[in-house]
């Protein structure tokens, strides 16, 4: 039950690269963790979770409250590096049509 945060911060722009497994004991962590900069106004948040293992729903809870709050404060949540089974997640739940996600990584985190 490990999961790793690596944020980097430019300008309005908050680069996070998440690996492990989001689930019931790491979600308060990962929420903790990005909760602060989705808060500010107008910043963009970009989420690499090219390196998560395994998703549950309170794992798409923090997504979904995070989104709410970003798009409150006139940001962009964005979701990268999806893999076939978290994007089928974000799918089935309705989800991956209302958030701006994207299963490439492009141009990745410095």
């Amino acid at each position: 039950m490990n999961l790793s945060i690596d944020m980097k911060e430019k300008e309005n722009e908050l680069l996070v690269k998440v690996a492990g497994e989001i689930d019931a004991y790491t979600a308060p962590k990962l929420k903790e963790a990005l909760q602060p900069s989705a808060e500010s106004d107008n910043k963009d948040i970009t989420v690499d979770l090219s390196e998560v293992s395994y998703m549950d729903s309170t794992g798409l809870g923090v997504f979904v409250g995070l989104f709410k709050t970003v798009k409150a404060r006139g940001g962009q949540l964005n979701l990268i590096g999806l893999s076939d089974r978290l994007q089928r997640l974000f799918d089935i739940t309705g989800l991956g049509d209302i958030m701006n996600i994207n299963s490439k990584v492009e141009g990745g985190v410095e």
